[in-house]
């Protein structure tokens, strides 16, 4: 059995974790995407490497208890199945340029449906039933804090793709936010969500220059894809019951829920900033311990 939790990530630089080089011709370095939106999505591996890194840096024994010990050279049994365990981290909220706003959220039914599942039982709606009990928002329905614009009596947002219609009206989108504060919001289609993720991704052409002039270096020309700042992802945590009595996981020190962490790749040139917030950690006990 396991004790469940969940992490929030909200992006404050880009954030790229995918391929080093895609495609031959251009060299892109592309991220992660999910199958079936086409959205990017954060690996558990990722996640778990750097709060895994982070640890080590204090306590090496304690790193290799909660996340497994690595593989040893000659040593077959080397390796220990790690205490906490992390699903891969999926867009909750994409922010997107629209004129006039000038952000707007965005999401679809199937992300919502993964966010539903993973807190369903923590977050709570105004009337105190579990998140897991309301309906999952449905395409085309805007937040209450969206400004549209009014087209032959009709709600409409102007994206640089063109006009999309709020077919559903506005609503109260509150309890769909990890904190608690509506943002300008839409929902669309599920077959839509990888176009207009695409549009919204933060792009950067590098270059690499010789050491004695400021001229390429042979092909050191790529590009480089990634989410862009204020990115909501949501990612599962499953921590395995142990019989020790004095073990409780606190990546971030005792107390402390949040932090901010370098996520994915290109750190040196400012990306992969991030705030991930832990919850569900208030008693992280296991089954034995709750029943003594």
């Amino acid at each position: 059995m396991y004790k469940k939790a969940y992490g929030i990530i909200e992006t404050l630089a880009p954030l790229h974790v995918g391929a080093t080089a895609g495609e031959e011709s251009g060299n892109l370095n592309l991220i992660f995407r999910d199958q079936f939106t086409q959205t990017g999505i954060l690996p558990g591996s990722s996640i778990r490497g750097r709060f895994r890194s982070e640890m080590r840096r204090d306590n090496e024994t304690e790193a290799n208890y909660w996340y497994g010990s690595p593989a040893e050279t000659g040593e077959s049994d080397a390796t220990t199945e790690s205490i906490v365990k992390f699903e891969y981290a999926s867009l909750l909220w994409l922010p997107v340029f629209c004129p006039g706003q000038p952000i707007v959220w965005v999401s679809s039914p199937k992300l919502l449906k993964r966010y539903q599942r993973i807190a369903g039982d923590v977050v709570k709606l105004e009337d105190g039933s579990p998140l897991k009990t309301a309906k999952v928002p449905d395409k085309y329905l805007g937040s209450s804090t969206v400004k549209t614009l009014n087209v032959d009596g009709k709600k409409k947002l102007f994206f640089n793709f063109g006009f999309l219609e709020l077919t559903k009206g506005t609503t109260d989108l509150s309890a769909w936010f990890p904190g608690g504060d509506e943002l300008p919001a839409v929902v669309v289609a599920d077959d839509e969500i990888g176009m207009i993720h695409d549009m919204a991704l933060y792009r950067q052409s590098r270059v690499r220059l010789k050491d004695d002039e400021k001229r390429v270096d042979g092909g050191g020309f790529f590009n480089t894809e990634a989410l862009p700042e204020g990115t909501l992802m949501v990612f599962p945590i499953a921590i395995r019951n142990t019989a020790s009595k004095s073990k409780s996981w606190h990546p971030f020190g005792n107390g402390h829920t949040t932090s901010e962490i370098y996520l994915g790749g290109l750190e040196s040139i400012g990306f992969g900033n991030c705030e991930i917030t832990l919850k569900n950690l208030d008693v992280v006990t296991t089954q034995q311990e709750k029943a003594e």
